[in-house]
């Protein structure tokens, strides 16, 4: 058990204290978000605004150019979630769970191409190719831009593209040393599963009251 923590840590020896504490501020307030994200509490967009700004600068450091990017695109769509999360769809109900529509599918196929293709010229303009990590973060990317496209717009699928997105970052986040990280990740992933379900229930109560 000892072996097995001394090598998750032990990725922290040599890492400024100040990057440490950093991620540990990220991950609390990354769990906040998601929390209040299955539970459709608009406090999910404050708490994940935090979260963000501070894995931009992480992230940066550790050289994860798409992850990086995906948060400064969160902080974008946080912003603009939050508005319409909070919009009033007829003067008196905020915007409700739905699923995609064919329109919203191309729109996603859309983002998800483009994003891959962006990220791609990111990693060859900077030469910032790393193997396969690189390409990993790339697919992740991808998958997370999809997503926070459809949480701002209420879609029950988000939790689909956002559980995808967390498997895959697991193994690469621990790789790169970000232990704390890894396990926030692996922790979002049980949360996606619960908060699709919570999602879903809210779906059919609102298609129970048509």
């Amino acid at each position: 058990m000892s072996t097995i923590f001394d090598w998750l840590f032990s990725q922290y020896e040599g890492i400024d204290t100040h990057l440490i504490v950093l991620e540990l501020f990220g991950v609390f307030f990354g769990v906040l978000s998601v929390l209040y994200s299955k539970n459709n509490k608009i406090l999910v967009y404050p708490t994940g605004i935090v979260s963000t700004l501070l894995y931009v600068y992480i992230l940066y450091v550790y050289g994860l150019l798409g992850d990086m990017l995906i948060n400064v695109y969160y902080f974008t769509m946080s912003v603009y979630g939050w508005y319409i999360w909070t919009r009033k769809t007829d003067g008196t109900h905020v915007t409700p769970v739905t699923t995609v529509t064919k329109k919203e599918n191309k729109i996603i196929a859309i983002i998800f191409i483009a994003t891959m293709l962006f990220i791609t010229l990111v990693y060859e303009l900077f030469n910032k190719w790393q193997g396969w990590p690189s390409y990993v973060d790339i697919i992740t990317t991808a998958f997370f831009f999809a997503g926070m496209w459809l949480m701002a717009k209420k879609k029950i699928e988000y939790w689909i593209y956002l559980m995808i997105g967390n498997i895959i970052s697991v193994p690469l986040y621990f790789y790169k040393g970000l232990t704390f990280s890894a396990f926030l990740y692996i922790f979002l992933i049980i949360v996606a599963i619960i908060g699709f379900y919570s999602w879903k229930k809210l779906l059919y109560k609102k298609v129970a009251t048509i």
